[in-house]
């Protein structure tokens, strides 16, 4: 210790520290001379004196000792200082260290907290995908990527896409667990994906209709006893049964599948056994079908299995069953919320939003679903059982309507009542139908209008257009947005005639339901009545962009393009019903009509000939396509046509002349003789058979032509005479009745007798010049023929044309369901 130099109590260790010595000035270091040489010098890159302990308090000042020496001061023990480490070692952080500072000063160092002088991090290893477990795990990803599109290409309907994925997941697959094996590593096999694997292939079997592929793929997967729950997987096999008609399989596959689901998984073992109740009802196994739904409906009831119940208690006829099984169909809970919920009850806008927000939403829309479906399935039931469980139908309807009206569904009750009503209609006893409906008159509003609409219907139906006029007044005014009721109202509006009027209550049903179709073909016959007809081609393309196959829309747009002077839009339109309606006889025979008009002889002869197919009574189609055989000069096929129309007209005289000309043109005059003598026989007043007889036996040299040409010249003398005194009563009734009997008298005598000469002396003419037996008939002209009749069949006549008449009238069309009728709702 005595060697030790204690300091001075005077000497302040930081002295000096607030001196200021213009040596440290910067800004003046580079004009200084000095500064600047040992800066270039060796001088000034001298390392700084460190302490031979670094990290001590002290190590930076060593102490001076008494022998002069500068050295470090150690402990008594000789232990290094506080601080110091041995051997070199730099010292560990201390909590008394601030953060990137350090006491130990090597040669060259600087400061550097953030390391940057170290340059930049050395870049990651490379991976290295030539492993076989790198290998394994993207061959795994393909394959779950596959599985993937695959399931979304079937959420698509692209089923076929969803089969190829199906496949190649498969493929792959197969080669990642050949990859395993070939590596040793099968303990690591990944049973989950082979299990996705194989049931996704399955499925898309089956969704494209591959069922014995389906089936191999589920028994791979059923019969590996390493897979979890598998066995379930045989309700999949039963449907695929079900569907093949192979019911006794289905029902064994549906039991097997319901011995292995525990009785922890309800829901599915009720479905599974809904299934096999419908199984046995395709067998025709009631009973057994009655013990599964009837299991259902005491252990877990809903609204399907009770309807299925009642269908089989029907089949089987049990009345007191039915009874029961409609109780416990509409006592079935639905679980859904009461509609109050969604009506807003208080002024609150947060919980109104709340409100409108969910008043649309998917859950309140399953429960709508939900509801109608029970709604359904009640009013099937009531109208399937009501003849059945009573002894009459309105006994066992009324039962049914007092049980809904004990029930939740109470508004059902008014809708089983107008079922009621129509379902007196369906049974012709219209009296009971309208007293049921007149029923409701009193009640509330919406089945006031319901049951008004179709009160007018019916008297719409019976043609009183009075009462159908009041009960349509009385539904819109039960509730004017009823659009059925604005139809009715329109159209016994448009049976008076007052087309305007008509046509605004159309206007106004579509306003109020703008996918009404009855209300838009309506106006648009309403328009095509008041010849507006850009205005009715309108409303009936817009028609058929609804209706798309509707004959009757295609063919009203046919009619309106002819008058508009447009035939080709009428022929495509109607080869457009043609194609809906093949063997409609009047549409083809317009097809013909408008072909012909355009001059295609060709094609209206094939149209008028598929026509008379299909309906051989049509006189137009007959007398077109006899004429079609006599201007071709085959008159012995246009033979059989008017034959045909002897038949339909028998008291027409003129088909069976036309019949005899036909034969006297294709030279068979014996069976024209025969003809004309028949049609003598049952017109023996006909001037043209007459005149035709003659003709022929004077030409074939019968001694009959005396005969006829007496019974002629009676009947033309007869004719004349009663001619003669229709005209002498015409001129009688305009003069006077004195001055008519005096000179009525001397004209009517003058006339008779100047009448008689100059026809006697015509006929004599006529029977002059008639041919001799050893003249052609041929020779013999018509001309010479009296002016009342004319050969329908010589020379001079063209063949008939229809222009003038509509081939297919509206009223014709109606009878084929494709006309002007009104649609009353």
């Amino acid at each position: 210790m005595e060697n030790v130099h204690l300091a001075v109590e005077d000497d302040d260790l930081y002295s000096g520290y607030n001196d200021y010595n213009p040596t440290f000035d910067s800004e003046e270091l580079e004009n200084d001379v000095g500064f600047q040489q040992a800066v270039r010098t060796s001088h000034g890159r001298r390392p700084p004196m460190t302490a031979k302990f670094p990290g001590t308090a002290i190590g930076g000042r060593p102490l001076a000792s008494s022998f002069g020496s500068r050295i470090p001061m150690a402990s008594s023990m000789g232990r290094p200082m506080t601080g110091a480490v041995q051997d070199g070692a730099a010292r560990p952080m201390t909590a008394v260290r601030a953060a990137g500072y350090s006491s130990l000063m090597t040669r060259g160092s600087t400061f550097d907290p953030l390391g940057q002088s170290r340059g930049p991090a050395p870049p990651l290893e490379a991976k290295n995908d030539d492993t076989v477990e790198e290998k394994i795990k993207i061959l795994e990803k393909k394959v779950n990527d596959l599985i993937e599109e695959s399931c979304m290409a079937q959420s698509i309907d692209a089923l076929q896409l969803a089969l190829e994925k199906a496949k190649e997941a498969g493929r792959k697959e197969r080669a990642l667990i050949r990859q395993r094996e070939q590596s040793g590593n099968t303990e690591h096999i990944n049973l989950d994906l082979t299990y996705s694997v194989l049931l996704n292939l399955a499925n898309q079997y089956a969704n494209n209709e591959m069922y014995p592929e389906a089936l191999n793929s589920y028994q791979v997967i059923v019969k590996n006893k390493m897979f979890s729950n598998a066995g379930r997987l045989k309700v999949n096999m039963a449907n695929i049964y079900f569907k093949q008609k192979n019911y006794p399989k289905a029902i064994k596959f549906y039991r097997m599948a319901l011995d292995q689901i525990s009785n922890a998984h309800k829901e599915m073992r009720i479905k599974i056994m809904q299934n096999i109740g419908v199984v046995f009802v395709r067998l025709g196994q009631y009973s057994d079908a009655i013990t599964s739904f009837e299991h259902i409906m005491s252990d877990s009831p809903n609204i399907k299995t009770g309807f299925n119940l009642i269908l089989c208690y029907y089949a089987i006829g049990d009345r007191e069953r039915m009874k029961k099984a409609f109780q416990k169909l509409i006592s079935v809970p639905l679980g859904i919320d009461d509609e109050d919920k969604y009506i807003p009850t208080s002024d609150d806008p947060s919980s109104n939003m709340v409100i409108e927000a969910i008043k649309n939403d998917k859950l309140h829309q399953m429960e709508r679903n939900l509801k109608v479906l029970a709604e359904k399935y009640i009013m099937t039931a009531a109208k399937l059982i009501a003849p059945a469980i009573e002894t009459s139908f309105a006994s066992g309807f009324d039962w049914c309507v007092d049980m809904v009206k004990s029930s939740q569904y109470v508004e059902l009750a008014n809708d089983l009542e107008i079922n009621k009503a129509i379902t007196y209609l369906r049974q012709k006893d219209f009296n009971q139908a309208v007293e049921t409906l007149k029923t409701f008159e009193k009640k509330d509003s919406r089945v006031k209008s319901v049951a008004a609409t179709n009160l007018s219907f019916l008297y719409f139906l019976e043609k009183d257009y009075d009462q159908a006029d009041r009960y349509a007044d009385l539904a819109m005014n039960a509730d004017r947005y009823n659009p059925a009721a604005l139809i009715n109202k329109g159209n016994t509006v448009f049976v008076k005639k007052d087309y305007e009027k008509a046509a605004e209550f159309y206007k106004e049903a579509l306003r109020n339901d703008s996918s009404c179709t009855e209300a838009l073909y309506n106006l648009g016959l309403t328009y095509k009545t008041l010849n507006r007809l850009e205005e009715a081609l309108d409303c009936f393309l817009k028609l058929h962009a609804i209706l798309r196959n509707s004959a009757q829309v295609m063919y009203q747009l046919a009619y309106l393009y002819e008058p508009l002077g447009d035939p080709q839009q009428a022929i495509e339109w109607l080869m457009q019903v043609i194609s809906v309606t093949p063997t409609d006889p009047h549409v083809l025979a317009k097809l013909g009509k408008l072909h012909d008009d355009e001059g295609d002889k060709s094609q209206a002869f094939q149209y008028y000939s598929e026509s008379f197919r299909y309906f051989p009574s049509n006189i137009d189609v007959i007398e077109w396509l006899g004429a079609y055989y006599i201007e071709t000069q085959f008159c012995e096929k246009a033979i059989q046509y008017f034959e045909r129309a002897t038949l339909i007209q028998p008291t027409q005289v003129k088909w069976q002349l036309i019949v005899a000309s036909c034969y006297r043109r294709s030279g068979n005059y014996q069976k024209a003789l025969e003809t004309y003598k028949e049609i003598h026989r049952r017109f023996p007043e006909n001037v043209e058979c007459l005149r035709f007889l003659v003709r022929l036996s004077t030409d074939m040299g019968l001694k009959e032509v005396q005969e006829y040409a007496t019974k002629l010249k009676k009947v033309e003398k007869m004719k004349e005479i009663r001619e003669q005194r229709i005209k002498s009563g015409r001129e009688n009734s305009g003069r006077g009745r004195r001055e008519g009997r005096e000179g009525s008298t001397g004209s009517a005598d003058s006339g008779r007798s100047s009448s008689s000469s100059s026809k006697g002396e015509r006929l004599s003419a006529k029977m002059k010049s008639l041919p001799g037996s050893n003249e052609p008939y041929e020779n013999s002209s018509p001309k010479e023929l009296d002016a009342s009749y004319v050969d329908p069949l010589g020379p001079q006549i063209e063949r008939p044309k229809t222009g003038a008449k509509k081939l297919v009238d509206d009223d014709d069309f109606a009878d084929e369901d494709l006309g002007d009728d009104l649609l009353p709702e």
